[in-house]
This record gives C-alpha cells, sequence and structure tokens, in this order.
C-alpha cells in the first residue's frame, strides 16, 4: 500500500481503531474516523485523532465513504457483513482490521495465540516466560495493546499476540513464527453465525504458516488437532492425555519431549485448563530456546490475570470471586468447577447465540447453589434454565443490582462467583469495565459492613489441587 498517497475510512474508535488511525495519520494518508458510540471517551480520541489530521464524519456522510476512500479499517466489534464493509468490497476496495494493518508492516517475529478460551493467560504467562529468558518480548493484540503499535521493533524483539476470531475475519497476511490454537468450543454464534464459520476463522491463523515455522495445537481438542493438515508448519502438540511430539502432563507432571519442566503443585493457578495453557507456553519457549531452569522459575511465579477466577475479597464471611472474562459457556463451567464452597453465580449480559441448556446441565454438576440472572439475555438464560429444572433462580435488570442481591443472597462461608457466560456490551464497553465495576460494588459492600481494608489474598474458595471439582486430570 502507499499510504502517503491513499486515504482511509476508519469505523469504530476503540483502541484498535484509534491505534491504526494513528499509524496511518504517522504514515502521510488522509484519515476519515466515525463512531456511533455517544461517549466523552470516543469525544476525546476523536479530538486527539483531528489535532493530528483526522477528519471525523457525521452519520449522513458514511454511505459517501466507500466512493472517497481507497480502504476501510474495521475496529474488531464491527462484522466484516457491516454494509459499509460490502458496500467497499463490492467496489473492490480494501477492507481490513488494524491487525492486519499490523502484519503488513510488522518487521519483528510473531508469536500468535488463538483459541476459545485461556488466549490471554497464555499470553501473559508467554510474555514472561521470554522476558526472564532474556527475550525482547512484547504482549499486544486482543490482551489491550493493538499489535500495530509494535509495527516498528525490528527483528531482534518478538511480538506476542492473542488474536481473537473477530480479527481473523479481517486478517489475511499474518504469518506468525510461532502459531498457537488451544482449543475451539462454541462462542460468537451471534457473530459468525455457526460453528463451521467459527471453525474456519480459528484455522485461518495457521494459513500463512510455512515449513519454517511451528504450529503448537492442543491434542486433545479433535477440532484442533484436524487443525494439523491444514498447514505447512511443524506441529508440536500438548495433551493432557498422551505422550505427545511436545508438551504434555503424566503423573503430576509437566514434560516438554520426555523433559520434567516442572510439578502441577508447583503451578500457582489450578485447573486443568490452566495446565493446557502451561503446556502451551512450554512448548513456545521450549521453540524460542528458553531454558528449562528459567521456564519453571516464571511458572511458578505466574498469578493469573485480572478478571480471571481472581478472589477480591471477603465481606461478611462471603467471598467474591471475579471471572469476568468468563464470557462464554465453556469458561463458566471451568470457573463453576474450581469452587469448593456452595456458590451463588452471576449470570448475564450480552446475548452471543448460545444454547444455554449445556450451560445449566454442567452446572448441576458443580457447587453453585444459586443463580442470578441479569442483562439484556436475563429471558434467554431463564428460559433454559427451567427447561432444565435449574430452579434456583433470581431475575434482575441491571448488573448493579443483580450483584448486591447476590451478596444478600449468599450466607456466611458461600461464594459469590461473577462469570457471566455472556458478552458484556449491554451495560459495558467490555469485560474489564464490568470486572472493575464488580469490584467496586465489593469494595462499597466491605465499607458498608465496616469493614474496609485491603484487598484479600487467595483462599481455598477455589481449588488448586487435583480434586475432581477443579477438572481433574487422569
Amino acid at each position: 500500500m502507499y499510504l502517503s498517497k491513499q486515504k482511509f475510512f476508519v469505523l469504530g474508535l476503540s483502541k484498535s481503531g484509534k491505534a491504526a488511525a494513528q499509524f496511518l495519520l504517522a504514515q502521510g494518508a488522509s484519515v476519515y474516523v466515525y463512531d456511533d458510540v455517544i461517549s466523552e471517551r470516543v469525544d476525546k480520541t476523536a479530538q486527539e485523532l483531528i489535532q493530528n489530521g483526522a477528519k471525523r464524519i457525521t452519520k449522513e456522510q458514511i454511505e459517501q465513504m466507500s466512493d472517497v476512500c481507497d480502504g476501510l479499517v474495521l475496529s474488531p466489534g464491527i462484522p466484516i457483513d457491516h454494509p459499509l464493509a460490502v458496500s467497499f468490497k463490492r467496489k473492490r476496495k480494501a477492507v481490513l482490521g488494524e491487525t492486519e494493518l499490523a502484519a503488513r508492516y510488522m518487521r519483528c517475529p510473531v508469536i500468535a495465540v488463538t483459541g476459545t478460551n485461556g488466549k490471554t493467560t497464555t499470553v501473559s504467562l508467554l510474555t514472561e516466560i521470554l522476558k526472564q529468558g532474556g527475550v525482547d518480548a512484547y504482549a499486544c493484540g486482543n490482551i489491550g495493546t493493538p499489535m500495530i503499535e509494535y509495527s516498528a521493533l525490528n527483528e531482534t524483539s518478538v511480538a506476542v499476540a492473542e488474536i481473537s476470531s473477530f480479527q481473523l475475519e479481517t486478517l489475511h497476511s499474518l504469518c506468525p513464527h510461532i502459531a498457537v490454537v488451544l482449543n475451539v468450543t462454541e462462542d460468537h454464534l451471534n457473530r459468525h453465525y455457526n460453528m463451521e464459520n467459527y471453525i474456519f476463522l480459528k484455522a485461518k491463523l495457521l494459513k500463512n504458516c510455512a515449513e519454517t515455522e511451528y504450529a503448537v495445537l492442543n491434542y486433545d481438542d479433535e477440532t484442533v488437532r484436524g487443525f494439523a493438515e491444514k498447514t505447512k508448519a511443524n506441529i508440536v502438540w500438548i495433551s493432557l492425555r498422551e505422550q505427545v511430539n511436545g508438551g504434555y502432563y503424566e503423573n503430576g507432571t509437566l514434560y516438554f519431549n520426555g523433559e520434567k519442566i516442572i510439578g502441577k503443585d508447583e503451578l500457582p493457578l489450578g485447573g486443568a485448563h490452566n495446565v493446557q495453557n502451561a503446556l502451551a507456553a512450554i512448548a513456545v519457549a521450549k521453540l524460542m530456546g528458553v531454558e528449562t531452569q528459567t521456564i519453571a522459575t516464571a511458572l511458578s511465579a505466574f498469578k493469573g490475570v485480572k478478571h480471571r477466577i481472581q478472589t477480591i475479597d471477603t465481606v461478611n464471611g462471603v467471598t467474591f470471586i471475579d471471572d469476568s472474562k468468563g464470557t462464554n459457556i465453556d469458561a463458566t463451567l471451568k470457573a463453576a468447577a474450581c469452587m469448593q464452597s456452595e456458590t451463588i453465580l452471576l449470570l448475564g449480559g450480552k446475548h452471543k447465540g448460545y444454547d444455554y441448556k449445556k450451560l445449566f446441565a454442567g452446572l448441576k454438576k458443580t457447587k453453585v447453589v444459586h443463580a442470578v440472572l441479569y442483562g439484556e439475555n436475563r429471558y434467554q438464560l431463564l428460559t433454559c434454565a427451567r427447561e432444565l429444572s435449574f430452579e434456583n433462580l433470581t431475575l434482575c435488570d441491571t448488573f448493579a443490582f443483580a450483584v448486591r442481591i447476590a451478596a444478600m443472597k449468599a450466607m456466611q462461608g458461600q461464594i459469590v462467583l461473577l462469570s457471566p457466560a455472556s458478552a458484556s456490551f449491554d451495560e459495558f464497553a467490555g469485560y474489564e469495565e464490568r470486572g472493575d465495576a464488580f469490584i467496586e460494588i465489593v469494595e462499597s459492600l466491605k465499607k458498608e459492613e465496616g469493614q474496609a481494608g485491603d484487598v484479600a489474598e487467595p483462599t481455598d474458595a477455589f481449588s488448586n489441587d487435583d480434586d475432581t471439582r477443579c477438572d481433574e486430570l487422569e
């Protein structure tokens, strides 16, 4: 692309939209911006871009953009079948995302991680391991920092990118040195329509990998195992069940190609899903030449990521746990399975196209004794719960009210778990904002009880051992 001679329309002023616009402006391109969200954040972002030379258009001018501009840059939250994207495509004009823009200009090697669950934890863990191993590594992508912000890194650095299915819709040029696919379970069907489309998008991460690259794939996931046939990359497996060529778990220990790396009991994070995440990080670190002792030290020190099964505090004998990142059924069931005391579960938000019967069937096997349903999809959740004879329910409207109702329902020794199995966009800008709101409400409850104090250290409210309620490994 000859950026200094071209015009781009950036639709959506999220972090990635803003970063893409800033990059294009810095390269001398003409940039037009728009976001249909009316907020102080959007106005502030637009003003910053205008000061750097961008032009903010009105809603009435949108339809003209496919005639005015050479390319359309979509924020991840905007689907590829948006009418404007369709208009650009029909006129044989570029439709891309910030990640695709980054891929076209990236100079440093990229380690790309995708999957339905575990992406953020794996990227965070892997970045820390690489840093401790002397690699100049940067976490980016869906984890929070747009990949385009690291486009100027040279070949001695490494970008560790979390890649979502939304980003994969417009991603065509990325050739990761190591591509990681953790798992594929039902998610975002309201966006992608069916599982076939969702699986196709996840497999796209491997499309450009050549014989000089690597693909780290989850052998235990049948869908992911099939991805090995879709790439020229060298396959390195991870497994909780088999001795594979790569990282595997056996008799309480994590191995890589027969070499002991670390014992499961040395990992601070509990659950089989986190052993899987650790195996993926081990496999990549080994491929990158990091020494075993460095990997083990980093793994044993890693405390997890914010909003992922994070103990917030104990108020009046009730433990509050934030798993706002649990935005799909599989993630919520994993979180619920880790609870070791009777649990009040907060469920709800923006519907993502699921049949929630699987959720309530799974919850019956956990310590969840009551569910507080809230948000836009509360009636869909309610219908499925009743069909599965899950009767201990409370129906609420707003998130804040639901948290307080859960706190009132919970008795001493019980847990209130936020793991919504839903997107947050009915009330919040993202799962982070929802999790922060949960923390603020818990802090206010603490003050109301006259027990203000420091945030509690994680307790035994959820398991870090081999208990069957935390995905026992066999």
